[in-house]
C-alpha cells in the first residue's frame, strides 16, 4: 500500500510524496540513500545492472546484490505535470526518466528538482540527491535528480 507524506512544517523543503511499498527485494534501493549513495541491483555472474529490482538476473539468472553507483545520469525524457493530482502536492513538478552512467539502457523513473522546468533539455547531465521520508517502518530515501552543476 502506498502512503502520502505531508510536511508538518510550512518551511520544509521536502515536498509531499507518495511513497512506495518497501519489501525485502527493494529495501536496499529505498534505504541505501542514508549515506548519500544510490544503490542498484547488480548481477554477480554477468555484471549487468538491473532496475527495477527483481529476484534474479533476467539475462543469466545469476544472483543479484545491491552496489553503490556513481549517481551520475543524463536526462533521457521528461514531462512537466501542471495538473494537481492531490491537494498536498504542489505543481508544476517534473516526472523524468534518467539514464544512469553505469550502463546503456539503465534507466530510472524519478523527479527532477532544483531546476526550472523550462531549462530542462534531454541529454543534460544530472546528479542524484535524496529526500528522506520517515515512516513507522523506518526511513525511506527517495532518489531524485538535479542538474549536475547545482549539486555539491
Amino acid at each position: 500500500m502506498y502512503s502520502l507524506t505531508v510536511p508538518v512544517s510550512p518551511v520544509s523543503a521536502k515536498p509531499p510524496r507518495i511513497l512506495p511499498p518497501v519489501d525485502d527485494a527493494s529495501r536496499p534501493f529505498w534505504t541505501g540513500g542514508a549515506d548519500g549513495r544510490l544503490r542498484i541491483a547488480h548481477c554477480r555472474a554477468c555484471g549487468r545492472y538491473i532496475h527495477p529490482p527483481r529476484p534474479g538476473c533476467p539475462d543469466c539468472a545469476g544472483a543479484l546484490e545491491f552496489v553503490a553507483v556513481s549517481g551520475d545520469a543524463t536526462l533521457f525524457t521528461y514531462t512537466v505535470a501542471h495538473q494537481q493530482f492531490h491537494p498536498a502536492v504542489p505543481t508544476p513538478f517534473v516526472i523524468a526518466v534518467v539514464q544512469l552512467a553505469e550502463q546503456p539502457g539503465l534507466r530510472l523513473v524519478t523527479n527532477i528538482v532544483e531546476c526550472d522546468p523550462a531549462a530542462l533539455v534531454s541529454g543534460m547531465p544530472l546528479r542524484v540527491r535524496f529526500e528522506r521520508h520517515d515512516q513507522a517502518t523506518g526511513s525511506v530515501f527517495v532518489p531524485v535528480f538535479a542538474p549536475a552543476d547545482t549539486v555539491t
